[in-house]
C-alpha cells in the first residue's frame, strides 16, 4: 500500500491537552504525519496548563506535535487555534497570529457544499447546561481515577494485541448523570448555531465525538485525543465525517500487510 498522506480539505482537532501524561501524543503524531489539509481547526485545551500547573510533564512526543504543527504552516496549510478553558491564557493573543497560527475567540467555516458552521471550544455552554453538575459530580480525582483506568486497561491490553479502546468514555456512556450532562451540552450548542443563523457548529470539550441533527442544526464534536483520538474531517465535496483514529489506523495495517503479502505471492510465482 501506497505511504501517500490522505487529504482532507478541512480537519478539525481539540482537546489533545499536551502536558498531561493521558494525552495520545503518539497517535496523534501519526496522524497529523499521515493526513494533509488545506485548513486546521485546533478547537480548543490544545495545552493543558491546568495539569501543567498541577504536576510538570512534558515527553518529548508533546514537542514532536507542535512541530508537526509548525511544519503544516510552513508547508502552507492555514492553522486557526481557538483556545479552551484549559489554556485560555492563549485568549489574550486573540486576533494575532502566534508563529503562523491564527489565534481566534470563534469563527465561522463554509463547506465546499456551501453550508456555515459556528467554531467555538464550547466551555461557554457550561453556565447554562448541566455540565458543570457532571464536573463537580466527577471532580478533578474521580476524572483522574477514571483516566488512569483508561490508560492501565490499554497497557494490559496491548501484549495480546487489542487495539486501543476508550475505558473511560464507556464508563462515561453508561452513567445516567454524565448521559443527561452530555445530552444538555449538545442541545445547548445546537441552540446557539441556530440562534446565530447557522447550518451547524463544531466544538470540543466534553471528550464525546459525536454527529447529529438536533433542531435542524448539525452538532459536531470533533472529541479529544485523551479517551477517544477522533478528528473531525471535511471530504473533498464538503461531507463531514468523524475520523477514530485508532479504528482507521487498524484498517490500514491490516491493508498494508495484506499488500505485502499480495507482493510476495507475486515474487514466489515469477520465481
Amino acid at each position: 500500500m501506497s505511504d501517500k498522506k490522505r487529504y482532507y480539505p478541512t480537519i478539525w482537532l481539540s482537546d489533545i491537552h499536551l502536558g498531561s501524561k493521558d494525552c495520545k501524543a503518539d497517535f496523534l503524531l501519526d496522524f497529523l504525519n499521515s493526513t494533509q489539509c488545506d485548513t486546521l481547526y485546533l478547537v480548543g485545551d490544545i495545552v493543558d496548563l491546568w495539569s501543567l500547573k498541577r504536576q510538570f510533564y512534558w515527553h518529548k512526543s508533546h514537542y514532536a506535535v507542535l512541530e508537526a504543527i509548525q511544519q503544516k504552516v510552513l508547508q502552507g496549510t492555514r492553522v486557526v487555534y481557538i483556545p479552551g478553558n484549559h489554556d485560555e491564557t492563549f485568549r489574550k493573543y486573540v486576533g494575532q497570529f502566534l508563529m503562523g497560527v491564527e489565534v481566534l475567540r470563534s469563527c465561522v467555516h463554509t463547506t465546499q457544499q456551501g453550508k456555515r458552521y459556528l467554531l467555538v471550544h464550547g466551555d461557554d455552554f457550561d453556565s447554562v447546561t448541566r455540565y458543570n453538575r457532571l464536573v463537580s459530580w466527577l471532580g478533578d480525582q474521580g476524572y483522574d481515577f477514571l483516566l488512569f483506568l483508561n490508560r492501565w486497561s490499554n497497557r494490559l491490553r496491548r501484549p495480546f494485541g487489542g487495539r486501543y479502546w476508550s475505558l473511560a468514555s464507556w464508563i462515561k456512556n453508561r452513567v445516567h448523570k454524565a448521559k443527561s450532562a452530555i445530552e444538555a451540552f449538545e442541545h445547548a450548542a445546537a441552540r446557539e448555531a441556530k440562534r446565530q443563523g447557522m447550518d451547524g457548529i463544531v466544538c470540543g470539550h466534553i471528550h464525546q465525538p459525536n454527529m447529529r441533527m438536533i433542531d435542524g442544526v448539525m452538532y459536531c464534536n470533533d472529541g479529544d485525543w485523551i479517551e477517544n483520538c477522533t478528528a473531525l474531517v471535511e471530504h473533498t465535496g464538503g461531507q463531514l465525517a468523524l475520523l477514530h483514529w485508532s479504528d482507521v489506523k487498524k484498517v490500514l495495517q491490516i491493508r498494508k500487510s495484506k499488500a505485502k503479502e499480495s507482493e510476495k505471492s507475486k515474487t514466489y510465482q515469477a520465481a
